[in-house]
């Protein structure tokens, strides 16, 4: 089986918007308050949102890799579930490098387990829906 550039992408816009609801709508009120963006002036603010188009390039550019080399592994491992090499991403990768980062990375420790379960929790959440837009595209 070779890659579906076609699922790739669409898997890329369902990542990024699995993204953008999870850390916006879902969890973005919680989120402002641990980085201290709530007790920010509404200028300032809006001026480290206006900073953070060049941001979301990079995040679109890394989450189009996501989606192509999970693309890439399926085509090369056909007989494993896409959800098994999803789930073993992120269970052996993803979990230890984001609570190592989140430990090591200056978090307060008032927000450390919160924190680790909202970026593991989005990370699951959008390989989850990557396989599954892949899978449906890519068959």
């Amino acid at each position: 089986m070779e890659i579906n550039i076609w699922a790739v992408i669409a898997a890329t816009a369902a990542m990024f918007a699995v993204g953008a609801f999870w850390y916006m709508a879902a969890f973005g009120k919680m989120w402002g308050e641990m980085f201290g963006f709530d007790k920010l002036s509404k200028e300032k603010q809006k001026e480290m949102q206006n900073q953070m188009g060049p941001w979301y390039g990079v995040q679109l550019a890394m989450t189009l890799l996501s989606a192509f080399v999970l693309s890439s592994l399926t085509s090369q491992m056909p007989t494993v579930s896409l959800y098994k090499i999803v789930f073993s991403i992120w269970l052996g990768f993803i979990v230890p490098v984001t609570v190592s980062g989140v430990i090591f990375g200056g978090t307060e420790t008032k927000w450390m387990k919160r924190k680790i379960f909202i970026q593991i929790g989005e990370s699951l959440a959008h390989l989850l829906v990557a396989a599954w837009v892949i899978g449906l595209i890519q068959k």
